[in-house]
């Protein structure tokens, strides 16, 4: 059983939640102080390497993995051959990019690339396009199916 699982089956019917404001006061302050300007590149390296303790079969998975973690409601928005457009949204990251210019979803866009490259076994890369106005991040995840993963 994965770690993921492990801490699902122990915490149904028991739903426990953080309050905004201390999950914020880590994500926007603590961190960005801790990290400094490198911030955002060390947050999709560490999302990068959250995915690979935590490997997901599908898109499906992603997605319950993002609601389970609370970090937003993740669809699918266009597929290609060489890549996939993802959307995220919700309250929290709508209130994000309204009240903070400087928001990142590294993180985000990390744990969904190696996701990605762990499903499809192509080197993947991750850019995340805020959409402000409408507090809506869209992932858009690139590969070259020449670039096989090792």
């Amino acid at each position: 059983m994965s770690e993921l699982a492990s801490a699902k089956s122990t915490n149904e019917g028991n739903i426990q939640s953080v309050p905004v404001f201390g999950y914020e006061l880590i994500r926007e302050v603590l961190l960005h102080d801790l990290l400094g300007t490198e911030a955002p590149e060390i947050l999709y390296w560490a999302g990068k390497r959250l995915a690979r303790k935590y490997p997901l079969g599908s898109a499906e998975h992603i997605a319950e993995f993002f609601q389970n973690a609370g970090w937003g409601n993740l669809s699918i928005k266009n597929e290609t051959k060489n890549e996939i457009e993802m959307e995220l949204s919700s309250h929290l990251i709508a209130d994000r990019c309204k009240n903070n210019d400087g928001c990142t979803f590294q993180l985000e866009a990390g744990f969904i690339a190696q996701q990605i490259e762990f499903q499809k076994d192509v080197i993947c890369e991750a850019f995340e396009h805020p959409r402000k106005k409408t507090g809506k991040i869209q992932i858009t995840v690139k590969w070259d199916k020449k670039d096989a993963s090792v």
